[in-house]
């Protein structure tokens, strides 16, 4: 597909669809927002007049002028609906997580194979300001060999609300909704760990489903965690980075959230900056300060359409949103078992792994 522009369905316009996917593919360009299927099209229409709603993912999925399909649906729904897409010949993004497990993971790679179409993965948070920040600090071996690395991200949001992500059903809880964006990101900065331990907790009154992750990936001596939790007033650092010349500390998370709920359009004056500093710790040096660097995630959008245009790779291949599922799947049955689990990968798919982040 060589063609300069992309029109662009969009299955679902909840929070995700409203917030995040509807404005970053509208910021890009290369990129016509035509289509939405919701059930309520006054909601979608309020906000996006001159798009057509439908009132079923079928019907836009058969809708043949559009190339891509966006789905920001909940999570049982994204492998039938994604494999559905494929067949009718549409390139796909999957909103996180990819899927519910491995096996459907699996599935999906096989799927785009087969119809040689473009799958991709919502993976936004590579764009935030506090983790470009910790990349680069990293990528400058600002404290030499890393031994300890914590990625939280907390909230304090104590009563239990009436949505699909915190009721008893496959995919929900914190580990399935925030665990993506956390192991990605180690991911990308780590590689494949060699074996994951989870614990998961119903803190709050009512809670049906997991509201407190912790989880420990191993890579030989180092040690990742990963947290996150819905009972955390005044929060917690966003990264802590200990290793064996000194420390870093990101306090703040990126603001593109609170941006977009505020209503800032992508792109604008401000969009992305973040006033909280990167602190450096350097055994007898003063502690300094550094500025963070500035979070854009349409980058994925502007990465997507030009992989679509047959410019550039996918920004996030299907074979680095297996892998995250291997962790979330390992972690799993590591709460249940209550043991150290390694990760449920073949060599076949640990190398295709390789390869892509290799290139």
């Amino acid at each position: 597909m060589m063609t300069s522009h992309f029109r662009v369905g969009l299955i679902g316009y909840g929070f995700v669809g409203k917030t995040f996917h509807a404005p970053l593919i509208q910021s890009v360009p290369e990129l016509q927002l035509v289509a939405v299927s919701s059930r309520d099209a006054s909601k979608v229409h309020a906000d996006l007049p001159h798009v057509t709603v439908y009132d079923t993912p079928e019907r836009l999925i058969d809708d043949e002028t559009i190339d891509l399909v966006v789905l920001a649906t909940p999570n049982v729904t994204h492998a039938p609906l994604a494999k559905e897409a494929m067949r009718k010949g549409k390139h796909v993004v999957v909103d996180k997580p990819f899927t519910l497990d491995l096996k459907e993971a699996r599935e999906l790679l096989s799927a785009a194979r087969e119809t040689k179409r473009l799958l991709s993965v919502f993976q936004n948070r590579r764009w935030d300001s506090d983790y470009l920040t910790i990349k680069q600090a990293l990528q400058q071996n600002l404290v030499g060999e890393v031994t300890h690395f914590e990625s939280k991200i907390d909230r304090f949001s104590p009563q239990v609300r009436q949505r699909w992500r915190e009721e008893n059903l496959p995919g929900s809880g914190v580990w399935f909704d925030l665990g993506p964006h956390l192991i990605d990101q180690v991911l990308q900065l780590f590689g494949l760990p060699d074996n994951v331990t989870l614990s998961l907790a119903k803190q709050r009154a009512h809670s049906v489903t997991p509201d407190w992750a912790h989880a420990i990936l191993s890579y030989g001596e180092k040690r990742v965690i990963l947290q996150s939790s819905k009972l955390t007033l005044g929060g917690s650092a966003r990264f802590v980075v200990h290793g064996t010349e000194g420390s870093l500390v990101k306090q703040e998370p990126d603001q593109q959230e609170p941006q977009l709920l505020k209503g800032m359009t992508p792109g604008a004056v401000g969009w992305g900056d973040d006033p909280d500093p990167l602190v450096i710790y350097k055994k007898d040096q003063p502690v300094t300060r550094e500025t963070a660097l500035k979070g854009d995630q349409r980058r994925y959008y502007t990465h997507l359409a030009a992989a679509l245009a047959q410019r550039e790779e996918n920004p996030v291949r299907p074979i680095e949103a297996l892998a995250v599922m291997a962790v979330i799947e390992a972690g799993e049955t590591s709460f249940r078992n209550g043991e150290t689990v390694a990760l449920p990968l073949t060599e076949q798919e640990r190398r295709e792994w390789h390869t892509a982040s290799a290139s």
